[in-house]
């Protein structure tokens, strides 16, 4: 036997995600099941991934100084305070490495993003999970978990899987209660699809407060999941601990050109906008009609709840798969009733919807 040992933590490592198993599914024919952009990138952004290959024998060896200022003027933010990250969860997992240790605790919303405890337990910190409110974050329940070990309050806004948020109101209160030791983390994967009059971008916090960071990514409206750009938003003294700590060469060359091209195209980035609000909307009230119990969402997906055992979360997933249509399921308890269906295209939501009523008047 290897007397080779890990980190305690590592063990406390658990796959967040249910995958297909069975060998006799056909090809996935529609896939929502990531909460990728079925409508994928500016075609400005191919054409600049492309043509960076003529290069690609070079290293890029700073990313920050080509996408920060970019960034910065797209947003009205400073450069100095914009790091760069290969996606977001390589920035968060970053955040984590340098705050939390044993001894110390993470406190985050008991069914907010699944893979959060992971950064935790990777660096033997304890994980406490506050209850939430039908699926959406509760202030005061972080709060009534706050202890002198806290270092770090994870909040994603909007919220994976459920899709649900907490207004700017909401967050600033979560903040004027933290102590200026413990860093509230805000992960903004999904704001640019969010059409909540009362949402706050984390952006506007994270300027403002010493103790606060909010992470962003190129993989969601901007249909770039493949090239794996993330970027946050903090204050100088964070900026510079996370960028310490990161990779040599941390994002390819391609994706870098093909994020900067992205930001140019306002015009995609609308256009996906306005399609994913009008078919969010679209597919839930068919989802309501059937009888099933649909979370408000401000993403690009939407979560559906089983309540009839006999018709099945497990059952419907199943159902769509063996038709080639991939959708999610997760291996906490708690979403064990439910689906989570991305935005796709207009025909895809609506073979999806078809389905669904099949499974269910079957």
């Amino acid at each position: 036997m290897s007397r080779l040992r890990p980190k305690t933590g590592i063990s406390r490592i658990k796959a967040h995600m249910l995958s297909d198993t069975a060998n006799d599914y056909p090809p996935v024919s529609i896939a929502l099941n990531s909460n990728e952009s079925a409508y994928g990138p500016s075609q400005y952004a191919i054409q600049a991934a492309r043509a960076s290959v003529a290069n690609i024998q070079r290293y890029l060896e700073n990313p920050t100084a080509l996408l920060a200022p970019a960034i910065a003027q797209q947003h009205g933010l400073r450069q100095q305070q914009i790091a760069i990250g290969n996606g977001s969860d390589d920035l968060l997992a970053r955040l984590a490495r340098i705050y939390l240790e044993s001894g110390t605790e993470m406190v985050r919303s008991c069914n907010g993003y699944l893979k959060t405890p992971n950064y935790a337990y990777a660096n033997n910190a304890d994980v406490i999970s506050a209850d939430d409110d039908n699926f959406t974050p509760s202030v005061d329940a972080i709060l009534q978990c706050i202890t002198q070990r806290t270092r770090m309050v994870y909040l994603a806004n909007p919220e994976n899987p459920a899709g649900t948020y907490l207004g700017g109101d909401e967050i600033r209160r979560l903040h004027q209660a933290l102590a200026d030791n413990i860093l509230l983390v805000l992960d903004c994967a999904y704001e640019e699809y969010v059409d909540a009059d009362d949402y706050e971008s984390g952006l506007v916090l994270a300027g403002e407060a010493d103790n606060v960071v909010t992470t962003r990514t190129f993989s969601k409206i901007y249909g770039l999941a493949g090239a794996r750009v993330g970027w946050m938003y903090g204050s100088g003294e964070i900026i510079d601990l996370v960028a310490r700590i990161g990779l040599t060469f941390p994002v390819a060359s391609s994706s870098v050109a093909a994020a900067l091209a992205a930001l140019d195209d306002q015009a995609h980035l609308q256009r996906v906008f306005e399609t994913n609000c009008r078919l969010r909307d679209s597919f839930s009230a068919a989802m309501q009609k059937l009888g099933l119990k649909v979370y408000p969402s401000q993403t690009n997906f939407v979560l559906l709840e089983f309540p009839d055992e006999s018709r099945s979360a497990a059952g419907c997933a199943q159902y769509l798969r063996h038709r080639g249509i991939s959708v999610r399921r997760f291996a906490s308890a708690a979403y064990h009733d439910c689906v989570r269906v991305s935005i796709g295209f207009e025909a895809d939501m609506k073979a999806t919807e078809n389905a669904v009523a099949s499974f269910l008047l079957k």
